[in-house]
């Protein structure tokens, strides 16, 4: 264990949390001596990943840097040279497609790679779909011919004198057999390049230009190559969608968390034209900000300075933005303004990239529950930390949902062999608890659930672990239902959603796995599926219990013509704009009961009681 340093200079740095020669944790800080004190805090004010630090740790480095910056780019150094544990890690090492341009050569040559960066070669991208790119290249090549043979296929046509087939269907400009010269060939690589930084007008406007100027001197062969050129052309630029005003050149970033992961998504725009898409999977832990996770991105990612863009756009604070802003102009070289989003077509792309995210870990959930071993892994892994006698085949997992304590609902969800099995998901309507009462309601539902087990009831088969989601109060409840429903050897656990921290019976310290390990997944995955559950069952009992109080007391409307009405009009709001004659013309509502609900609806009926009152009181 490690104790609090006296010396620590009041200046920015990065500091190291050791044990032994092994680094812990990295991190940065603005002033050395406030920020690592703040892991040293009194009282059991300091957070748990703080504790576990400063218990697990028996050294503590530091480094004084000129300028927070400096200490951020450090920072990020030292992370990727130690990839300490504690400090969040990309999770996958997914390398998007680049389109590159090799200006080493006398006639440069587009290919496109994943590989790491070469001095002399021009970049383009990243691109979210190889496969678009590659679409994209070749109708590009019949409107912009340079040459796309390696160097030695190059030099074997140069030294006979004959070109290949490319040259024959006009997507190469033939600079092997001298059919262009090398000034020529440098305007086709200004206008490649052009397209590829969304300057695709000027090049369509040329080449229709130029067939114009050859179908009106007839030259219609040099015509009909220009009709294919621009068609070609016209085609590879509708993979790139304008998406912002023509000036704009900027980088858009979001950042989508869930659990113990997230995703950073950018979206490039150059031009106005979305140029490329990348996104990049992180393991973090429930107490780091989303202000951390976009910073260590993009010192990660931005390292080359032609790739840093003249503005970046991030829903980050504005201490943060500041900080990147003079990171990222460092490295550039120039100016770089890291701005929040503003206008409603930059909101709208950071939905875009906000849905994209949730699609990559939507498909890398998909990926881990489809592999039967990472699957296996997880349930022995949980096993042997729960110190269960084996590994949890089938787990339920329970949660409550209310409002203000009305409509107070329970869900079971249950997981076999690390997967879903929908078919045994139940609702409960919690029957005993009113007012806001998590615990009571938990103490119910588990007992109704073990009482099922007594009485053999094949539709509720025995759990090999039961998960309920809250703390040790919701813990304690429901291990006395068990006791009550004299059902005392299932294991049962909760798992506290803040710092994912497993109660279990008969323990004196909460059980944490280990962050990013197949375990802690499955049992967050498996816990918020039964908060999703137990939310929409809430949402359908509330929404239906509120079209019944609308509609109560309209005499002649019992509960099947209620959810015969909602059926019809599909809203409370289309049954209050129907018209009077729109009721009455209902075949199965009888004439008094639609005037009477007309009535009830719209308060003609309160009007005529006040009017009588007033009436009689006179």
């Amino acid at each position: 264990m490690i104790y609090k340093p006296e010396n620590l200079p009041p200046n920015s740095g990065v500091y190291l949390f050791k044990r032994g020669e092994s680094v812990l944790y990295v991190g940065k800080a603005r002033n050395l001596a406030s920020r690592v004190g703040s892991y040293f805090a009194a009282g059991g004010s300091a957070t748990p990943k703080s504790r576990a630090l400063t218990e697990q740790s028996d050294s503590l480095e530091w480094i004084s840097t000129p300028h927070e910056s400096d200490a951020l780019i450090l920072e990020n150094e030292l992370i990727k040279k130690y990839q300490p544990r504690f400090n969040i890690r990309l999770k996958d090492d997914k390398s998007y497609p680049f389109l590159a341009l090799d200006m080493r050569q006398t006639y440069p040559v587009p290919f496109i790679t994943r590989s790491a960066r070469v001095k002399g070669v021009r970049y383009f991208g990243p691109f979210g779909h190889v496969k678009s790119l590659r679409r994209t290249l070749d109708e590009l090549l019949v409107a912009v011919p340079l040459r796309s043979c390696s160097t030695a296929k190059f030099k074997d046509h140069q030294r006979r004198g004959r070109p290949c087939l490319l040259f024959d269907i006009k997507k190469c400009s033939g600079p092997c057999i001298g059919a262009i010269d090398t000034s020529g060939y440098e305007l086709l690589v200004q206008a490649f390049t052009d397209f590829f930084n969304g300057k695709t007008d000027f090049l369509i406007s040329r080449i229709e230009e130029e067939m114009t100027s050859a179908s009106n001197e007839e030259r219609f062969e040099i015509a009909a190559r220009a009709r294919d050129s621009l068609r070609a052309l016209k085609v590879a630029s509708e993979e790139q969608h304008v998406v912002l005003d023509r000036s704009s050149d900027l980088d858009l970033l979001v950042i989508v968390s869930e659990s113990s992961r997230a995703v950073v998504v950018c979206i490039h725009v150059r031009q106005g034209r979305m140029v490329g898409r990348s996104s990049s999977l992180y393991e973090v832990d429930s107490e780091t900000s989303h202000d951390e996770i976009l910073s260590q991105y993009c010192a990660a990612s931005y390292t080359d300075p032609d790739r840093i863009p003249a503005r970046m756009v991030c829903d980050a604070t504005n201490d943060t933005r500041i900080l990147l802003s003079e990171v990222m102009g460092q490295r550039a070289g120039r100016a770089v303004r890291v701005d929040a989003p503003r206008g409603d077509q930059q909101r709208e792309l950071l939905r875009a990239a906000d849905f994209d995210g949730r699609g990559v870990m939507a498909r890398d959930a998909l990926r881990r529950a489809s592999d039967h071993n990472v699957r296996s892994q997880a349930l022995v892994e949980l096993g042997e930390e729960l110190g269960l006698s084996q590994p949890p085949y089938r787990i339920e997992c329970f949660d409550m949902s209310h409002l203000h304590g009305t409509n107070y609902v329970g869900s079971m969800v249950v997981a076999v062999d690390g997967l879903p099995e929908k078919k045994s998901y139940r609702h409960f309507n919690v029957k005993s608890v009113w007012g806001n009462d998590d615990v009571g309601a938990m103490s119910e539902v588990i007992h109704r659930r073990l009482l099922r087990l007594a009485s053999n009831d094949p539709s509720f088969p025995r759990p090999d672990l039961i998960i309920v989601d809250g703390g040790l109060p919701q813990l304690n409840a429901a291990l006395e239902a068990a006791r009550k429903a004299d059902v005392t050897t299932i294991p049962i656990v909760a798992l506290a959603k803040r710092e994912e921290l497993i109660y279990v019976a008969q323990r004196s310290e909460p059980v944490r796995l280990g962050r990013g390990s197949e375990a802690l997944y499955l049992v967050q995955r498996v816990r918020d599926e039964a908060h999703r559950f137990a939310v929409s069952f809430h949402r359908s009992k509330r929404g239906t219990s509120m079209t019944a109080s609308a509609l109560e007391g309209v005499p002649g409307l019992g509960e099947k013509r209620q959810r015969r009405l909602m059926k019809e009009f599909g809203s409370m709001k289309a049954i209050r704009s129907a018209t009077r004659d729109e009721l009455r013309g209902l075949p199965w509502l009888p004439s008094k009961t639609a005037d009477s609900l007309y009535d009830h609806l719209h308060g003609t009926t309160e009007s005529k009681f006040v009017k009588e009152a007033e009436i009689t009181d006179v």
